[in-house]
């Protein structure tokens, strides 16, 4: 079996597949890359024990078809190092040697039988499947905006991911730690049936990192399985069990003063009185007033304080309210518009995060509870 194919497209498949492998694996076949070759391309598929990544790169002078195992991490760390150009692959399957010819020189590997690399084995599921096609800019888009905020507690299983609520017209991507909560819809998504699952971290950082370069992924999905397939991966992942909380019941609707204001102000203003808080605790006291707001930290410990006054519009009485630094920051630093509003109501109710400038047909919510203040 041989076959010529460029070294930088490999490289590129090669590199994305790897991110589904476990550094460790109980089965030794699992640290390596099934390599399947037909007449025009050349699949590489990577596994763990839930998920299955598949990339194709297109080949020429292709002699033979048939299959073998070469350890992943070897074969991305010599492509690493080839410069881009053709090389060709010789694989014997008498001896399991592979010769790899390039430009100035020749490498061996000896691979492993691919017989003894596992089949994907997919959850027992007697769901139909909904079936839709979205753009990956989408998809994308709504991982960026939730992935931060799902749990990371153990004891909350089914919190450790981003929930998808499909509805006919509109695709919402939901994730809580209970603390704090994001929910974004996009109703251009028209998928034209209704579903949902639980998506775990893992598959979530595929999704985002792997498609991010193809226009347009489609989607099999159940409560159980999930497949996405576009034009040079196919994906498939088990979801997390279990029910999802219903994150619209915590969405306070009641918040009837507005706070508006520089998002990278503010950021930056968090940041650096976030150096003085109590790092077990992170709490920041805001006193907001009409035209500014004062953020306050202290850290009794080592008896340091800071103090800083930002420009904002607020068109409630003045009002103190704490949050955790922590948490503040990561929901700024993901909110895209460059100036905000937080729907408050007073320091015992959550504050509503809303960015005030957003695509069309799309509603990106952030919510977060808000931490005792006793003195400011």
């Amino acid at each position: 079996m041989k076959f010529n194919v460029s070294s930088k497209s490999l490289h590129n498949a090669a590199s994305a597949v790897s991110k589904v492998i476990n550094s460790k694996n109980t089965i030794t076949a699992l640290d390596n890359f099934l390599m399947s070759l037909t007449a025009e391309e050349l699949v590489i598929t990577g596994m763990d024990s839930e998920n299955a990544l598949s990339g194709r790169v297109p080949v020429t002078e292709a002699e033979g078809e048939g299959r073998f195992c070469i350890n992943a991490r070897s074969l991305v760390e010599f492509l690493k190092q080839i410069p881009d150009q053709g090389i060709t692959f010789d694989f014997n399957p008498a001896t399991l040697e592979i010769k790899i010819d390039y430009s100035n020189g020749t490498s061996n590997f000896v691979a492993r039988n691919a017989d003894e690399y596992p089949a994907y084995k997919s959850r027992e599921d007697d769901e139909e499947p909904i079936e839709f096609e979205m753009p990956t800019e989408y998809l994308v888009k709504g991982l960026d905006y939730t992935m931060f905020a799902a749990s990371t507690d153990e004891y909350r299983p089914v919190m450790q991911g981003v929930f998808f609520d499909i509805k006919p017209d509109s695709f919402t991507f939901a994730a809580t730690d209970t603390r704090k909560l994001v929910r974004y819809i996009d109703k251009r998504v028209q998928a034209g049936s209704a579903g949902s699952c639980i998506m775990p971290m893992k598959a979530c950082s595929v999704l985002k990192n792997v498609f991010v370069k193809d226009e347009a992924v489609k989607v099999q999905m159940t409560s159980k399985n999930a497949t996405f397939s576009s034009a040079t991966f196919t994906f498939q992942c088990c979801l997390l069990n279990g029910r999802y909380p219903d994150y619209n019941r915590v969405i306070p609707t009641g918040n009837p003063f507005t706070l508006t204001i520089d998002r990278r102000s503010m950021l930056t203003a968090v940041r650096r009185v976030g150096v003085f808080v109590d790092p077990g605790y992170s709490l920041e006291k805001f006193r907001i007033e009409p035209d500014c707001m004062i953020i306050k930290g202290d850290n009794k410990t080592n008896q340091s304080t800071a103090r800083e006054k930002t420009p904002c519009s607020f068109d409630g009485p003045e009002l103190t309210i704490g949050f955790s630094s922590v948490y503040l920051e990561d929901i700024l630093n993901v909110l895209p518009s460059d100036d905000i509003t937080i729907a408050l109501a007073d320091p015992g109710r959550p504050g509503l995060f809303r960015p005030i400038e957003e695509e069309k047909d799309t509603e990106l919510l952030m919510l977060l509870m808000p931490m005792t203040v006793t003195d400011f």
